[in-house]
């Protein structure tokens, strides 16, 4: 577990050596900011999808983070109360693997494919 800095963002940029992964910004390539006003990335939990290695563009930046104000969904994220998600955090181990039952997978996989689903929450 690491704490987020204001200079940490997520690179979403499919033509990006450092794409679906940490980074400092300043940055050039298209990212996502982490630090962010609305508290949503307070608590982050970075799924790992495509990152073993990151296949462009297959996805990135799919975590489970705290849900926002108006409960909206996200574009491809998990999202929980805050309450909840410290809950998670006291039961998982840097072992703990997310799965996806076989019956939910098509109905998932959209969520994965689109290139274009990099603007998140």
């Amino acid at each position: 577990m690491v704490s987020l800095t204001p200079v940490d963002g997520w690179c979403d940029d499919p033509t990006d050596p450092a794409y679906n992964r940490l980074i400092k910004t300043p940055y050039l390539g298209h990212h996502e900011i982490l630090w962010r006003n609305d508290h949503v990335y307070d608590i982050l939990i970075v799924v790992g999808y495509n990152d073993s290695p990151p296949i462009p563009p297959r996805g990135s930046a799919i975590f489970i983070h705290i849900m926002n104000d108006a409960q909206t969904p996200t574009d491809g994220c998990i999202a929980l109360s805050r309450g909840d998600l410290i809950d998670i955090l006291g039961e998982i181990t840097p072992t703990t693997e997310l799965v996806v039952p076989p019956h939910l997978e098509q109905s998932v996989a959209p969520l994965f494919s689109n290139p274009l689903q990099e603007d998140h929450p």
